[in-house]
């Protein structure tokens, strides 16, 4: 399917819609002739012959016309621009729902300010494009046809002299057309630049804010501003070009009107009345002229925002549904990595992984940070797709798996928090938007928010910020796991979730952990030995592969990493506590 096919699977819905909106149109084009043949005999009739009995039914014909013309112009309009903002209104959700099916590596190449420029800049393009330029351009060449056909009616030579322009004009379109499409190109590429910086600084302001780096964001933001700004100067310098060569034809047609046709005025070959016709003709022929490079214009660019919709919704996903896939209401829970590897552009992030869990078990992964835990997970929600071996999920390849029915078994706490800008509860009950108010309190007790949730000024309806603007760190890790955990799924993702907590927040999370552990298989990425040393399996990652696993005593008896993180983090505490025991040290200060 190519690009304008694709469009056109959305505008065939509003085709009889279309159609009998353009028929409107062709009865008015057709309209438009009667007012200036009744013009002439006005004049040679009335004025001229003094036939003044004529003059009300002219009058009558003429206001008539008017009138006709405009109540159907106001349909035509009408149909024209609901049918725009209801294809709109599909074509915007159809874009919306092939994002929402795009992987992880899709959004890992795109940005978001040029996703966001397809679902409003190109879109608006196109709406105008179905609201205005496809009447516009069938008006236009019907009322240019149309007097041609009506001046040839009254006399061919003069009609002959004034459609002279016409080649003119239709290679001076043709060399616009062809000119123009890099140029909208250029544009539509800085739009997107210009809307991926403003977003990116408006969700960053307090990193800019923080490090007073305003002046400095000013100034990239001047550079895309101007990089827009020539672009579309770019554009106009184009229509500078034209444009005039369309006004110079346009005015060139009046002036042989009335020069040739004053001559044969005066030389009694055709009459005054006529004159009068042919001129009342000469605005259908010079509004198509003036408006040709225009609609040049906004054809041009309805054409680049579909391809730029169309190459971007057309990237097929890497991650499907298989093709008969595999549902289970509700999973065990037993886990199995078997000779794991991962690799993304190349590089390889993952080595020869092994390890097996069961059912009801936690999990404990430490590692340097890149090492791959949080890439382990990744796998494991099928974010992304193993290039070697296999995962197993109580017995089945991960891969046979229905996507939904997986990850709707899976509770997953982020490393990178995002909250909605929605209630406390809203975002809480985000996967499980029918639990009731106590289901959510009680997820939030077990992530130990419920305490500071109740002291915000409208507890559990308190509006959240964007990305959870106004609650610090730690608040939001708490929302994020008690979301988790409200889903009441097999398994568990806790990844670092608890870094921005005090100990004994940890603490009092870790023992809630506990009496729900054996409900879930819960897997644990942290930083903290004290998040993971109650864990059944503990894994060491490091250079994307299993250094170590085992349990706290097993990994300490190795002497290996996680033996030395271990001493590293609380060994000082330990010679602390001795010393104080000595009178060596008072409030942990020599």
């Amino acid at each position: 399917m190519t690009a304008m096919q694709w469009f056109f699977s959305f505008l065939k819905k509003y085709r009889i819609r279309l159609i009998t909106a353009l028929f409107l149109v062709t009865i008015v084009s057709g309209l438009a002739t009667v007012n200036p043949y009744v013009s002439g005999l006005i004049v040679d009739n009335v004025i001229k012959g003094g036939e003044r009995k004529l003059l009300p039914l002219l009058v009558a014909i003429v206001c008539g016309t008017t009138l006709l013309r405009s109540v159907l112009k106001y349909i035509y309009l009408y149909l024209f621009e609901t049918s725009s903002q209801r294809m709109l209104y599909s074509m915007r959700d159809c874009v919306y729902r092939r994002l929402l099916e795009q992987d992880f590596n899709f959004y890992n190449k795109n940005r978001t300010g040029d996703l966001m420029s397809r679902e409003t800049g190109d879109m608006d393009a196109i709406r105008h494009f179905v609201a205005y330029v496809i009447y516009a351009i069938y008006e236009n060449s019907l009322l240019f046809i149309l007097a041609v056909i009506m001046i040839f009616t009254v006399d061919v030579k003069l009609a002959l002299c004034m459609i002279a322009v016409l080649p003119l004009t239709v290679l001076t379109t043709a060399k616009q057309l062809k000119a123009i499409k890099p140029t909208f190109h250029n544009i539509r590429q800085h739009f997107s630049s210009l809307n991926t910086f403003v977003q990116e600084n408006v969700s960053g302001n307090r990193v800019v804010k923080a490090f007073a780096k305003e002046d400095f964001e000013i100034e990239k933001f001047q550079k895309e501003n101007d990089g827009y700004r020539d672009a579309e100067l770019a554009a106009t310098n184009m229509w500078k070009k034209y444009v005039p060569i369309f006004e110079l034809l346009a005015n060139l047609s009046t002036v042989i009107l009335y020069l040739v046709g004053g001559i044969m005025v005066v030389n009694g070959t055709i009459s005054l009345g006529k004159l009068v016709t042919v001129s009342g003709y000469r605005w259908m022929l010079n509004n198509p002229l003036r408006m040709a490079g225009w609609l040049a214009n906004d054809y041009q660019r309805f054409i680049t925002s579909v391809e730029k919709i169309y190459s971007t919704i057309n990237v097929e996903p890497g991650i499907k549904d298989p093709a008969h896939p595999y549902k289970k209401h509700k999973l065990k829970g037993d886990i199995e990595f078997l000779h794991v590897d991962y690799s993304a552009d190349d590089d390889v992030i993952l080595h020869d992984i092994n390890f097996k869990v069961k059912a009801g078990q936690t999990v404990g992964i430490i590692g340097a940070t890149g090492s791959g835990k949080s890439t382990l997970m990744n796998l494991l929600c099928r974010f992304y797709d193993v290039t070697r071996g296999e995962i197993k999920i109580d017995g089945i390849d991960l891969r046979q798996y229905d996507l939904y029915n997986l990850r709707d078994n899976i509770g997953m706490a982020m490393q990178d928090v995002f909250l909605f800008s929605d209630t406390i509860e809203g975002n809480i009950a985000y996967g499980k938007p029918a639990a009731t108010l106590e289901e959510v309190k009680t997820a939030a007790y077990i992530a130990n928010a419920d305490d500071f949730i109740k002291e915000l000024p409208d507890g559990y309806d308190t509006i959240v910020g964007e990305r959870g603007m106004g609650l610090s760190g730690g608040q939001k890790q708490r929302i994020s796991l008690a979301r988790a955990l409200l889903k009441d799924p097999s398994i568990v993702i806790l990844d670092d979730t608890t870094s921005a907590v005090d100990m004994e927040t940890e603490s009092h999370i870790q023992n809630a952990l506990k009496n729900i552990g054996h409900k879930r298989t819960v897997f644990l990425i942290a930083h903290r030995i004290s998040s993971i040393k109650d864990a059944d399996l503990i894994l060491v990652v490091g250079d994307g592969q299993i250094l170590e696993s085992g349990t706290h005593e097993e990994l300490l008896k190795k002497n290996g990493y996680y033996s030395t993180v271990f001493h590293h983090q609380y060994g000082e505490f330990d010679q602390i506590q001795k010393d104080r025991q000595k009178g060596g040290l008072r409030y942990g200060t020599k």
